[in-house]
């Protein structure tokens, strides 16, 4: 925080007590004008507000000793005690300087000498000044209270951030080298067949493999940047099976701009490969969907493979279980990943999660 800001939260500070002892002021002073005007007194609006700002002005400069006092001798368990000893005297002495500080200014009020003024101030106020130390006291209790519970929250709040911070950037770990480990093994298997292929292959993967180090500090991205990622990643997958594998895409142009978990559509591209296309001999389709709906964004990946059978769950590896739980991680329970099969045939993996443009 900069000495500006600092000296303007001060001030901000003063003016707001002001503006509180000022409330006060005036609304005893409605309510001395009033009850004046019931008892047949002659009393102006200028002379109740100037009686009543007087008695609540004197508390309000009294105040500032007593919220010093208030936050260095605190009634916490060790030293209630001693804290007491402290305050008792301290209140007493308040009364005393209400008092002596309000009669001075009645002298200013009226033709009254100071001991005219003092000695109704001793009858009528001695206890009311007691209490006002208290309830002064009190506040402050409860304002620093409240300060440092707001402060044990965003401390929490910042520790479970940053604890949500490390788990995902484990999990994107995890998530590279098992990328690589497949694609290494893609590269391997075309060697027999297509030396310049996997030569291009080698290559692709390593703009791919550089895309993934420069973002690996993002745990979200905007879509379109996602889908530039996953387009490098197809273009390997289409050198390993040619003719063998199409990908559609239907991307709505108001999703572009939605911000999605880095990384999240490879793994589920993935999984449609080597579920849907790869144990098949025909030709196989992959379309990738997005929409906006209910202000949420909702991403599908189909393909036109074998589906699940009898309804049974895939056997999630790696990819999936590590995108369920980054998931889980960034949205809790405000997302939605469901694998079924499309009513066209294949798998139709369908990811909702909360619309937030970037």
């Amino acid at each position: 925080m900069t000495i500006n800001n600092a000296l303007q939260r001060r001030w901000i500070k003063w003016l707001l007590g002001l503006g509180f002892w000022t409330l006060i002021g005036l609304s005893f002073a409605f309510q001395f004008y009033i009850s004046g005007a019931k008892a047949g007194l002659e009393i102006s609006w200028k002379q109740a507000v100037s009686y009543a700002l007087g008695d609540w002005y004197v508390f309000a400069v009294l105040s500032i000793p007593v919220i010093w006092l208030a936050r260095r001798f605190q009634f916490e368990a060790g030293s209630r005690a001693s804290s007491l000893l402290i305050h008792l005297p301290a209140s007493v002495l308040f009364s005393l300087a209400y008092m002596v500080l309000r009669a001075w200014i009645g002298t200013w009020q009226s033709d009254a000498t100071f001991v005219e003024a003092f000695q109704p101030l001793l009858v009528k106020t001695w206890h009311f000044n007691l209490l006002i130390y208290w309830v002064i006291v009190a506040v402050s209790f409860a304002f620093d209270y409240y300060g440092k519970f707001r402060e044990r929250e965003l401390r929490a709040v910042e520790l479970e951030k940053s604890l949500a911070q490390a788990r995902l950037q484990a999990l994107q770990m995890q998530l590279n080298p098992h990328f690589l480990f497949n694609s290494l093994h893609s590269i391997s298997s075309l060697m027999h067949r297509d030396v310049e292929a996997a030569d291009d292959m080698i290559a692709r993967l390593s703009d791919l493999l550089r895309a993934a180090l420069d973002s690996s500090e993002t745990q979200e991205v905007a879509l379109q940047e996602e889908l530039k990622f996953l387009q490098r990643y197809l273009e390997i997958e289409q050198i390993r099976f040619g003719k063998r594998l199409t990908v559609k895409m239907e991307i709505a142009p108001d999703t572009l701009e939605a911000k999605v978990p880095n990384l999240i559509l490879q793994p589920l591209v993935e999984n449609a490969i080597r579920h849907g296309i790869e144990p098949h001999a025909k030709a196989g389709v992959i379309e990738l969907r997005s929409t906006l709906a209910d202000g949420r964004l909702v991403l599908e990946v189909l393909d036109n493979g074998g589906g699940l059978k009898n309804a049974a769950a895939i056997d999630e590896g790696v990819g999936l279980s590590n995108t369920r739980a980054r998931l889980r991680t960034l949205y809790g329970e405000d997302h939605h990943l469901e694998l079924r099969n499309a009513p066209t045939g294949g798998l139709q993996v369908r990811l909702m999660i909360p619309f937030k443009p970037s």
